[in-house]
């Protein structure tokens, strides 16, 4: 099978999908993060396929393509014309992987145990206490635990938007392994410095949304040709709020040091895996 393109919607691909039916070209519609998938089932069919794609991609009113929607179409066929909560739905899975749905479905899980009561065990048995050093790390989830831990329904929203946003990309488009690598040691190594910066009483998983914000901003510039990449605009957002965490400006408690950290080790593995991963 070879992916001839995208399009925005099944409706529009499907006008495509009839058209090249009737050229006996056999094709279906795969989901996408966004959008849908064109995909041809037979390689020898590729070329004209594509060939056909960029003429639809001009010209999606030619009246051939309704001809061919009522001589080939399937009658049986059903198409969403009014589930924009379903296709919503639909784009969130197929954006991330089961890694980034995850570690989003742990952090709403703690996060509600901390509204329904229960915010005092929760905090003692992830918060980074008695992971300090001199304890004897007797409890050593706790170097990683605190960054599943959110204060308040912005914080949370504001870290997994960019997790689900950039670690579903790298997830889908590079794998698992890099992903979790991230996870684990931007989860670990900004909190012990976060802890050296200000002392123990912090959360959330702004460290690792900076290291995958890093990495991504790397991979992209190194290797645009695995389908990562971070606007520069973003970018630049995230270093402006970066600076304004040293400022008190909002009057908020914001971990600089677990900030820091993650944005040097995303760098850092963004540097390393553009050297080593394979298209």
């Amino acid at each position: 099978m070879i992916e001839i393109g995208k399009l925005p919607n099944n409706r529009a691909a499907q006008a495509l999908i009839d058209y090249l039916k009737g050229q006996n070209i056999d094709c279906k519609i795969m989901p996408a993060e966004q959008g849908v998938s064109i995909v041809v089932m037979h390689d020898y069919n590729s070329l004209k396929a594509s060939q056909e794609f960029e003429h639809f991609i001009q010209n999606p009113h030619d009246p051939k393509y309704l001809q061919a929607s009522w001589d080939n179409g399937d009658s049986n066929l059903k198409l969403d014309y009014g589930a924009p909560v379903l296709q919503l739905f639909s784009q969130f899975i197929t954006g991330a992987g089961p890694l980034t749905l995850g570690i989003m479905a742990l952090c709403i899980a703690i996060f509600a145990g901390f509204n329904l009561g229960f915010a005092d065990p929760i905090y003692q048995y992830l918060s980074f206490f008695n992971a300090v050093p001199g304890s004897g790390l007797s409890d050593f989830w706790r170097l990683f635990t605190p960054s599943l831990l959110h204060f308040s329904a912005m914080h949370i929203i504001f870290n997994l938007l960019w997790w689900w946003y950039l670690g579903g990309k790298i997830e889908n488009k590079i794998g698992l392994t890099p992903l979790l690598t991230l996870l684990l040691v931007a989860g670990t190594l900004p909190n012990i410095l976060q802890y050296f910066v200000a002392g123990p009483q912090f959360g959330g998983l702004s460290g690792v949304v900076y290291a995958v914000v890093g990495y991504t901003w790397i991979i992209g510039t190194k290797r645009p040709e695995l389908g990562i990449g971070l606007p520069p605009a973003y970018m630049g957002f995230m270093l402006l709020w970066l600076v304004f965490g040293f400022t008190d400006m909002f009057g908020l408690s914001i971990a600089n040091g677990a900030h820091v950290g993650g944005l040097l080790v995303g760098l850092a593995q963004g540097m390393i895996d553009s050297k080593r991963i394979n298209r």
